[in-house]
């Protein structure tokens, strides 16, 4: 009841290709609850799985592999027992993998080393790439009477089962199926070619091995393989199942930690409607990535293919998965030619020595009522062997002069695991049954059952003869090693797999992936990589800024700012230089600020030079022509000594604009404030005190008044020095609590340092120039108040006329001062000194001279007098 049970529900699941959790879960609760039903006798009851191949032995091991591509799934009306299922499209490919198996039992048993005195039989069945018949193929194994030494009785339904390990299946959905089913009962499964990283799970699959990498690595491999080629957007193409979705996934994750941007992602199954394939093709080729990734099954990659071979030559680079980048179907086929520049990993190549020869030697004559050696005869040599309008088989066929894909041994990459599966087996099975031995009387009966294979598998550690040295982790699997195989058209124009690389999960994470042979070819025969890019590379002195709504990989290129620079390509940020840093014109590099200040060497100092020394030079002329006609009542008038002080400060205050040019350094930025304050205030004293005189003096014509006594020469002199005094006073305190010192001002201009003289303390700054002001505006009120006394010479117009322009050169000063930036500060300042020194020696001292040299006869007493007869002390 409980085999009917099984078989029945297997029957009913047949009409689905995807596994459901919870059938699964019901097929247990009812196997389990068989198992413990009490029961005398274990008869079988409706129609059980019976394998294509198979072999009695000491011990026998089951395959499940997808000798039939298509199952022809019929709707069940519930009214009958459901028919066998029939299954089409005969797989040469998964045939040769069975008659591998076959080849290594044959060589373990034939083996003295290896199991021996004890034969190795088989149970293939045929899973016709549907998860639904490799779980009911599963099922059939273990239910199926057991060896004489397994534990139970042969008529118990508490038995152990025919198999004590499963080799397959090919295809990670129905692998899940068959270890989701077999893994509560310890029945070992090793797989040969379902890679998906899920079957890693040891909570639910705890009986599964492999013998081919997880696609954990493959997936992480392929995205390190599109990141070196320098490919940051591609599509992607995945089967629509568990190998697919799962493998798909993890390179997805991969991708985008390696800054691969992912421009679409179409998932496909075999079984798909022609609309689905279509609408693939037509995002395939309407898309601007020209990398595509083809995570594919080989039997979901064909009908894409075909639909893409009608429209021709898409122009792209493929990217391919173990599933098919070493299918020979696929490169003999010449509508596949658009293929030729692939790359992808593969399982590596192996050569099994003696495995040519054994499958050239099947023919149906080895099993004449076996209908599957009839098929597969019949499917590689075009015949019949019930004649009609096909070819009659004879049976004389070679299978030595044919080639496809059974007869090519020249990539066994998968094969190579199929038989390392086997081995694996045998292996455990020799590490136990040596362990028995040694542990057991030699009178009793040796007992193994699945649980005790399984565990020594964990442990197993061997090298084949292909030299691999297989052993599992504790996931059951195994070292990830790849080739990195690219499509070559050979001259005869056929296209060839060559292994131009190797990626190597057991080394140090930089060493995985290494070119180690060959020359790689591109699509359209190119020998440089394609260029798959959302946006172009962004050249040093720009950054990335990512389009709005589009993926990182999308961007413009912006440039740097100025003051921030990028040195590398495809720099995510730009950086600020140095405060005494710039950067240059193409903003990839920092470069030291200019310097700037007022130097003799450019045009403005030049100019300022040239007019503070055209100053002091005029105003030594003065002097000379003053001391010519030192004599002279126009000389001798005011205080001539005054006059001779006077121009002697003047000359200093040309001179003193020197020192506002050049390089700054400590004594040139003391200097400069502190002469000019001082020089200025002795020039300023000796004109007020000109213009007191001068006033004072007519103040004395009234009656009685006695105050010239109080403004003679002595007091004259003492207070010019009294004014001066307080100045350098100023000055002085000034230097002792913040003197003025070289300072570099970048907060002006960012791109250049402007090397000033800080004025250190403001309030000492602005107390010399309001100290200075302050004379200027107390003369010229007194020159003011003077002005028109009755004199021929009236000195006190002109005096009037110079502090006018000194105190309007000073009061443009100011905001000029304060706007003016880096070194036109300085000429500001220096313009300032100039223009004041200027209106003072020729408002002054201006007509003195027309009428010592060009009106000499009014350089008398008489004249001077004018219309008082005052008599004023010279």
């Amino acid at each position: 009841m409980l085999l009917s049970a099984l078989s029945d529900t297997a029957a009913l699941l047949k009409s689905g290709m995807a596994l459901r959790t919870d059938v699964v879960l019901r097929l247990l609760v009812v196997v389990m609850r068989g198992m413990a039903a009490p029961a005398t006798i274990c008869s079988l009851l409706g129609q059980p799985a019976l394998p294509l191949l198979s072999a009695e032995g000491d011990i026998n091991i089951g395959a499940v592999f997808a000798l039939h591509r298509n199952a022809l799934f019929k709707v069940h009306p519930f009214t009958s027992r459901p028919e066998k299922t029939p299954c089409i499209s005969f797989n040469p490919r998964e045939f040769q993998f069975a008659q591998t198996l076959i080849f290594a039992l044959e060589e373990i048993n034939n083996s003295s080393d290896l199991l021996p005195g004890l034969s190795l039989g088989y149970q293939v069945y045929d899973s016709c790439g549907s998860a639904t018949l490799a779980i009911h193929s599963a099922l059939a194994m273990m239910n199926s009477p057991g060896p004489e030494n397994s534990l139970g009785d042969p008529s118990s339904c508490s038995r152990s089962p025919a198999v004590l390990g499963i080799v397959g299946e090919s295809t990670s959905t129905s692998t899940i199926g068959i270890s989701s089913l077999v893994g509560p009962f310890s029945i070992p499964v090793i797989s040969h070619f379902a890679t998906c990283a899920c079957l890693s799970n040891r909570e639910k699959f705890p009986s599964f091995f492999r013998t081919i990498p997880s696609d954990f690595n493959q997936s992480r491999a392929l995205a390190k393989l599109v990141k070196h080629f320098g490919w940051n957007w591609v599509g992607v193409v995945n089967s629509n199942n568990d190998y697919g979705n799962n493998g798909m996934a993890t390179f997805m994750e991969a991708a985008w930690h390696e800054g691969v941007c992912v421009e679409y992602q179409e998932s496909i199954y075999r079984t798909d409607p022609r609309e689905k394939l279509l609408e693939t093709v037509r995002v395939i080729r309407r898309a601007t990535a020209r990398v595509v990734v083809l995570f594919l099954g080989l039997g979901d990659l064909i009908p894409l293919l075909n639909e893409l071979a009608l429209e021709g030559d898409p122009g792209l680079q493929w990217v391919g998965s173990e599933a098919w980048i070493t299918a020979r179907v696929l490169a003999d086929n010449k509508a596949y030619g658009f293929l030729r520049g692939a790359v992808g990993f593969a399982i590596r190549n192996a050569r099994l020595d003696g495995l040519e020869g054994f499958l050239d030697k099947v023919h149906p004559s080895q099993a004449p009522d076996n209908t599957l050696l009839r098929e597969f005869w019949e499917t590689v040599f075009q015949c019949s062997y019930e004649g009609g309008s096909s070819t009659l088989c004879t049976g004389a066929e070679s299978l030595a002069k044919l080639k496809n894909q059974y007869t090519d041994v020249s990539e066994l990459r998968i094969s190579s695991k199929v038989y390392t599966a086997v081995y694996a087996i045998a292996h455990a099975l020799h590490n136990l049954l040596t362990d028995l031995k040694n542990n057991t009387d030699s009178g009793n009966r040796l007992v193994y059952t699945p649980q005790q294979v399984l565990q020594y598998l964990k442990e197993v550690r061997f090298r084949v003869k292909t030299g691999e040295e297989i052993w599992f982790d504790a996931n059951g699997d195994v070292v990830a090693c790849y080739d990195l195989v690219n499509w070559q058209q050979e001259e005869d124009g056929t296209l060839q797999f060559h292994a131009v690389g190797l990626y190597d999960s057991s080394m140090p994470a930089e060493q995985r992936f290494t070119f180690n042979q060959g020359k790689l070819v591109w699509v359209g025969g190119q020998a440089e990589a394609p260029a798959a890019v959302c946006s172009e590379s962004c050249p040093t002195g720009t950054r990335k800024a990512v389009q709005k709504g589009k993926p990182v990989c999308c961007y413009d290129c912006v440039p740097c700012a100025e003051g921030e620079i990028s040195n590398i390509t495809d720099s995510n940020g730009c950086y600020r230089c140095d405060l005494e840093y710039w950067s240059n014109e193409k903003r990839d590099r920092c470069v030291l600020k200019p310097v700037e200040f007022l130097s003799y060497e450019e045009m403005m100092g030049i100019v300022l030079v040239f007019f503070s020394l055209l100053g002091s030079g005029v105003t030594t002329l003065v002097v000379v022509v003053f001391s010519i006609h030192k004599d002279t009542p126009i000389v001798r008038a005011n205080n001539s000594e005054l006059s001779f002080l006077m121009l002697f400060s003047l000359t200093l205050c040309f001179l003193c604009s020197l020192t506002f040019i050049g390089r700054p350094s400590e004594w040139s930025c003391t200097l400069r404030h502190t002469a000019f304050g001082i020089t200025f205030v002795l020039c300023i004293s000796c004109v007020l005190g000109k213009t007191i005189v001068v006033l004072m003096a007519f103040r004395a014509t009234l009656p009685a008044s006695n105050v010239m006594k109080w403004f003679g020469p002595p007091q004259q002199r003492l207070s010019v020095l009294a004014f001066t005094l307080i100045q350098v006073l100023i000055c002085v305190l000034w230097l002792t609590v913040s003197p003025p010192f070289p300072y570099k001002n970048m907060k002006t201009y960012k791109e250049k340092i402007i090397l000033e003289c800080d004025v250190g303390s403001a309030v000492g700054f602005w107390a010399v120039l309001g100290y200075i002001g302050l004379l200027a505006v107390l003369c010229f009120v007194l020159a003011f108040l003077a002005r028109k006394l009755p004199d021929n010479f009236n000195e006190a117009k002109f005096i009037t006329f110079s502090m006018l322009i000194f105190c309007a050169v000073w009061l443009t000063f100011i905001p000029a001062y304060v706007s003016s930036p880096g070194k036109f500060t300085v000429a500001v300042e220096i313009f300032a000194i100039l223009a004041s020194s200027f209106g003072l020696l020729f408002c002054i001292f201006a007509p003195k001279c027309f009428i010592i040299l060009l009106r000499p006869e009014q350089n008398t007493k008489k004249h001077m007098m004018g219309k008082t007869s005052n008599d004023i002390r010279y």
